[in-house]
């Protein structure tokens, strides 16, 4: 067997459980109330299903590369990373109620950044496109990718969940949330 081929196998064999476990995939499914005069509280809603011609049409087009082609991007060029009033963040696609601005913090990176989000309002995956796994986060309800999750936030949770400031939407306390797009 030559050498190359010999170790090929040995890393191959030596990944397999990481790659194996990291594969899973924790999909939600409920929604928080659509006032947001208060705290948002969940509540069952159908998930949206449309194709990605219907998202292309929809979107502009660096929100849709961002939500459905899990674009990144430039970490200072959006103005809700320095958001502050009280409301509530909804997804840019299908404006379900992801975060509230009480788990709001300013984490540093260029990006809105929260410490829990609202609950079965996201979705996660094994990211491997920088070769080290991450978990990406999604909208539960559209699929639209939202940004990272990672385990150096502050407490309660010790999570950062690192969002693109334009798969988001703020909606301020006292001002009705956007219908949900069906």
């Amino acid at each position: 067997m030559h050498r190359r081929t010999a170790l090929g196998r040995i890393v191959a064999l030596s990944l397999a459980p990481l790659w194996l476990s990291a594969c899973g995939r924790e999909p939600g499914a409920a929604v928080p109330a659509n006032v947001a005069s208060a705290a948002p509280t969940a509540r069952r809603i159908p998930p949206v299903t449309k194709t990605d011609e219907q998202w292309r049409q929809l979107l502009p087009p660096e929100r849709y590369r961002i939500l459905f082609k899990e674009g990144t991007e430039p970490p200072n060029s959006s103005p809700l990373d320095k958001e502050t009033r009280d409301g509530t963040y909804v997804c840019a696609a299908c404006f379900q109620p992801l975060f509230d601005s009480a788990h709001k913090y300013d984490s540093g990176t260029g990006w809105p950044s929260f410490f829990d989000h609202l609950p079965d309002a996201l979705g996660t995956k094994r990211d491997f496109k920088l070769i080290w796994p991450r978990t990406e986060y999604h909208c539960s309800r559209c699929g639209g990718h939202q940004g990272h999750v990672f385990n150096d936030g502050p407490p309660p949770t010790g999570k950062r969940w690192c969002n693109n400031g334009l798969a988001l939407e703020f909606i301020p306390r006292g001002e009705a949330l956007p219908e949900l797009r069906t």
